[in-house]
């Protein structure tokens, strides 16, 4: 089935992980099917949204029956790229790098963290969790070319230097952990996590939502 990925709403896309983890899960403990109504209890998501993304792609399941959970899984499996490993460099161990470096997307082995900078002394020629620290100057001579995600997570005045920098290295997605608001080409894929921002919201929505399912 060829498929226009252009096509497919940005909101759906990002859905797309959360049903391939749950179904990786379902897998892994031998159910073969599930239905939507299942599928939006796990991942809460509701049951029409759910049919309404996988409709995207398809004839994904049966009236009546369902989905099957390993048609499923090796469909989105293709759909992600799943089976294709993609590496990525982390820019600024500090804190909350140090914390990605150990961890490193342990529960999806197809991202991995190759390799990283930082501008301390004390971490440069280091490994942290398996993963070599090279200095900040070196960015031009070490990164691959064969990286092409970059996660961020450096002082917000020093973010789009660094940002420009990665992209004449050719990096095409960025998963900026600053507070700075990056401009980048149309071409190049940036997705902000501002924590302190997120944390704002949710006790906003504690105070003002606290019936509100969602």
């Amino acid at each position: 089935m060829n498929i226009d990925q252009t096509k497919i709403p940005q909101a759906t896309a990002k859905r797309l992980p959360l049903y391939y983890r749950f179904l990786k899960n379902l897998h892994s403990s031998g159910k073969q099917r599930v239905s939507s109504a299942e599928l939006s209890d796990a991942v809460k998501v509701d049951s029409a949204t759910i049919r309404r993304d996988f409709s995207y792609f398809g004839a994904l399941g049966k009236k009546g029956y369902g989905y099957n959970v390993n048609y499923l899984l090796s469909f989105f499996r293709k759909t992600l790229d799943q089976d294709e490993t993609t590496k990525v460099c982390l820019i600024g161990v500090g804190n909350l790098g140090t914390a990605f470096l150990h961890y490193n997307f342990t529960k999806n082995n197809n991202t991995v963290i190759s390799l990283a900078f930082d501008v301390a002394q004390e971490k440069v020629g280091t490994e942290i969790g398996g993963v070599p620290v090279f200095h900040l100057d070196d960015l031009e001579t070490q990164l691959p070319d064969d990286v092409t995600v970059a996660i961020l997570t450096v002082p917000a005045a020093v973010a789009q230097s660094i940002t420009d920098r990665l992209i004449t290295k050719g990096i095409k997605g960025i998963l900026n952990f600053t507070p700075a608001r990056i401009n980048v080409p149309d071409e190049i894929r940036i997705h902000h996590i501002d924590l302190a921002v997120e944390l704002q919201s949710l006790v906003y929505f504690l105070k003002h939502y606290p019936n509100d399912e969602k």
